[in-house]
């Protein structure tokens, strides 16, 4: 992962942070951004092309891997891939039961699906900086970023949709009455409802964007750390093998932080869906 010749480290580092963005520009009409500018430009309903593309393709991936597995799935002793894949299955159905206390038979697929589309997404923040950007390039895309969860428009979809899931939950549960008791009537008394429904709905939603911004900031740390070892194989040899090795150390570290948000952001999720089962 060499630095590009033609660029300054600031340059280096702004190019591998911006994203493929398609939108409405003022003066060129639908066309690509080829400079951050143009995509701040083109407002709030511009598309970031890659992480669409990289979170439908790890998506994909998903479904098709295990599709196979259950597929060609045996009774006999799994092994390979099937054995990984009941490896999952269980250790989410052991959170689900360990931590959600209702009953619903989604809950545990919703979870799965989190869990292994997160950690797809997350995982792409191992492959090197420049491999990927570095073919696009040859074939003239002029930005790739690679890691959905770095960027914060992915992350808040997923958020929001855990947070529609909550309130959709909790007022098929408890009503829209009970529900709105929940946010009015809590933890002081009911003639202090507009207090209680300050805190309460400051509470509630606070969950989606702590949740978005716990998985946005650990990831693009990491995305960053890595494009700053990159820059170490632009400054000669020395440098360049003191890079490589800094690169394979954080690399084994970050794997536990990729591991480790997938499972926060699943566990969240279970425990949020369970509070909206549940009658206060």
């Amino acid at each position: 992962m060499a630095a590009e010749g033609t660029l300054t480290s600031t340059g280096y580092i702004k190019h591998h942070l911006q994203n493929l963005t398609f939108g409405m520009h003022p003066e060129n009409g639908l066309s690509f951004a080829h400079t951050a500018e143009e995509a701040k430009e083109m407002g709030f309903w511009a598309i970031h092309v890659d992480t669409m593309f990289w979170s439908v393709f790890l998506g994909a991936l998903f479904l098709w891997l295990f599709r196979k597995v259950a597929k060609s799935a045996t009774s006999e002793v799994p092994a390979g891939f099937q054995n990984f894949v009941e490896v999952v299955i269980e250790f989410i159905d052991n959170n689900c039961r360990d931590t959600f206390s209702a009953k619903n038979n989604l809950v545990a697929p919703i979870a799965l699906t989190l869990f292994v589309w997160v950690l797809l997404m997350n995982t792409m923040d191992l492959v090197p900086v420049d491999w990927i950007p570095m073919v696009a390039s040859l074939l003239g895309i002029e930005y790739m970023k690679v890691v959905p969860t770095t960027d914060p428009n992915a992350t808040f979809g997923l958020s929001l949709s855990v947070f529609a899931l909550m309130i959709y939950y909790s007022i098929k549960v408890k009503g829209a009455g009970g529900f709105f008791g929940e946010l009015a009537f809590q933890p002081f008394p009911k003639w202090m409802f507009p207090i209680n429904l300050f805190l309460e709905g400051v509470s509630l939603l606070s969950k989606p964007v702590s949740l978005s911004l716990r998985l946005f900031g650990n990831l693009y740390a990491g995305e960053m750390i890595f494009i700053l070892i990159a820059l170490m194989y632009s400054g000669g040899v020395v440098l360049a093998v003191g890079g490589g090795i800094l690169q394979w150390a954080w690399a084994v570290f970050h794997l536990l932080i990729v591991l480790l948000q997938a499972f926060i952001f699943m566990i969240l999720t279970i425990v949020y869906l369970d509070m909206a089962h549940q009658h206060h």
